[in-house]
């Protein structure tokens, strides 16, 4: 599988689903905004379609919500539910990541950035969704340029 086309990446939160999407080279990952979600409801699945087609997504990276310990939460079956759903109606590829700290690495961006991040929260979303996305490219362009079993001088 090529990695290299637009993703994009998806934060699934309570409130929002924070967004971002690469360039069409999968290289850069930049904000695409956010989602409303109502408190206990499923993930807005048509919304995220929309913007899928909107910004030609090539495939999805979903996160993937652990404990500390790599463990699962109760969210992490949800994400795995909506990576499935995502794949099947669009036919492209839904890739899990470990979001761990994404969102505490969001908040501290923010906060260097602008002290304040009350009134920014979808923005926050956003960042978490494109620190998420930054994680996922970097990692799939070094599985890529590993040498193979075959290339190796110690095979």
């Amino acid at each position: 599988m090529t990695w290299r086309r637009r993703w994009l990446a998806i934060d699934l939160g309570d409130r929002r689903v924070g967004l971002a999407v690469s360039d069409p080279a999968g290289m850069i990952a930049s904000p695409a905004g956010f989602v409303e979600r109502r408190a206990g409801k499923r993930p807005p699945l048509t919304a995220l379609l929309d913007k899928a087609r909107e910004l030609g997504a090539e495939g999805f990276i979903v996160g993937l919500p652990l404990d500390q310990q790599g463990e699962d939460t109760p969210r992490a079956e949800e994400a795995r539910r909506l990576a499935h759903e995502l794949a099947t109606r669009t036919g492209l590829v839904a890739e899990m990541v470990d979001e761990r700290f994404t969102t505490a690495a969001a908040l501290r961006a923010v906060q260097a950035m602008e002290g304040s991040t009350r009134e920014r929260k979808g923005d926050v979303d956003a960042l978490a969704a494109t620190i998420l996305l930054q994680h996922a490219l970097r990692t799939m362009e070094l599985r890529e340029s590993a040498p193979t079993t075959a290339e190796s001088p110690d095979a």
